[in-house]
């Protein structure tokens, strides 16, 4: 049997090994730069990571502070307008007592004598500040509407400043945490809590960011602007209200005026009338007391002379004759029956004339008594009425 011969191992590749072991000296090289390049990166990324948090957090701070300065403006301007509010109330409540007033002056006239209730300036001028008081009130009470209308905007503006502002505040408190974290700090919180990025959907753009901020701060600030116009128009509106109802009020304090100087004027004349007419009652009474004795004088004459008569008809025959004597008791009784019928006529006359003068006396009195119910109405009832009549200045 044929001894086999020892296999003989050919000799390494120098060659080969050579350019293998440069190979991954280079390698080695290549990743210790890649090392270092990307330590050298990782330190710039975060380093520039802090430059833009830092500026993120100044950025939140600024708009915040917008925010915050917008947010007491409107927060002051609701109280300003919540305040004012309560004077247009004010003034809308002290509309009701002139108006009640007024229609209660307006029906105490209506009581009045049926002569006195003509329609005459005082009335007319009662019924002007009855229509200026329901036109301040309904005025007043469109301005009350329109202000809780704008505090409801204006509460609404304070909403999105406050939830803006809770928003960037979360913002803000994050951001500053990420300035403040390193790796250490977050070792522990890896193992914990997984990956909460947010998806691009929800995510919002920097322009966009900025941009709601920009819109809730000028939407605070028109109506802010909106709030302070309906103020200033509120307040010429109570200015106006004011010198409107005063200017009215006076001018029917005037007419109340002149209209109790023309009734008292009219009820002294009817009372110096009425004087007179009593008077001249009692002048034609004692003259008809005197036509009624002269009478009874005149008829005593007629009874002498008649009786003179009679007795010379007793006288002779033949001395029945028509004698001066005879003619004159003939003539003097004619004209005492005259006068007697004369008188008796001036007594029927003073009878007629007493009785024209008291139906004058009655027809005055009854004026002079109208005129003094309408004087009372207007004077005292009335006075008395509009004395709770104040208005100040709204």
């Amino acid at each position: 049997m044929d001894q086999s011969t020892p296999q003989q191992t050919a000799p390494p590749d120098l060659r080969s090994i050579e350019v293998t072991r440069k190979k991954s000296e280079l390698f080695s090289g290549e990743c210790m730069r890649l090392i270092q390049e990307t330590h050298k990166a990782s330190k710039r990324m975060h380093h520039n990571d802090n430059i833009q948090l830092d500026q993120r957090v100044k950025d939140i701070q600024f708009l915040k502070k917008e925010l915050e300065l917008k947010l007491e403006e409107i927060i002051e301007e609701i109280d300003n307008l919540t305040a004012f509010q309560g004077r247009v109330v004010k003034a809308l409540e002290a509309c009701k007592e002139p108006l009640r007033v007024t229609t209660l002056c307006l029906q105490e006239r209506i009581n009045r004598p049926p002569t006195e209730t003509q329609q005459d300036e005082v009335t007319r001028e009662l019924q002007r500040e009855g229509d200026a008081a329901e036109g301040a009130a309904t005025l007043l009470q469109r301005v009350v509407e329109q202000i809780s209308e704008q505090i409801r905007l204006n509460q609404s503006a304070r909403y999105h400043l406050e939830e803006d502002l809770k928003e960037k505040y979360k913002a803000q408190c994050i951001d500053h945490t990420c300035t403040l974290m390193t790796i250490n700090s977050i070792k522990t919180q890896l193992d914990s809590k997984k990956n909460n990025s947010l998806s691009p959907s929800s995510a919002v753009t920097p322009q966009q960011w900025e941009s709601t901020s920009e819109m809730n701060i000028a939407k605070a600030e028109q109506q802010k602007t909106n709030s302070l116009s309906l103020r200033a128009f509120a307040e010429s509106v109570l200015d106006q209200t004011a010198a409107d109802m005063q200017k009215q009020v006076q001018a029917t304090k005037i007419a109340f005026q002149l209209n109790i100087n023309q009734i008292k004027s009219a009820k002294n004349q009817m009372e110096g009338q009425l004087n007179k007419v009593l008077s001249e009652f009692s002048s034609v009474q004692k003259i008809r007391e005197d036509l009624q004795v002269a009478i009874t004088q005149k008829e005593e004459f007629l009874s002498l002379a008649q009786a003179r008569m009679d007795l010379r008809h007793q006288r002779p025959d033949r001395e029945r004759c028509h004698d001066p004597a005879q003619m004159q008791l003939l003539t003097e009784v004619q004209q005492l029956k005259a006068h007697i019928r004369k008188l008796g006529e001036a007594v029927a006359r003073s009878e007629e004339a007493q009785c024209a003068l008291v139906r004058c006396q009655r027809e005055l009195q009854d004026h002079i008594n109208m005129k003094a119910a309408s004087l009372y109405v207007d004077e005292v009832i009335c006075a008395q009425h509009r004395e709770s009549i104040v208005i100040h200045n709204f």
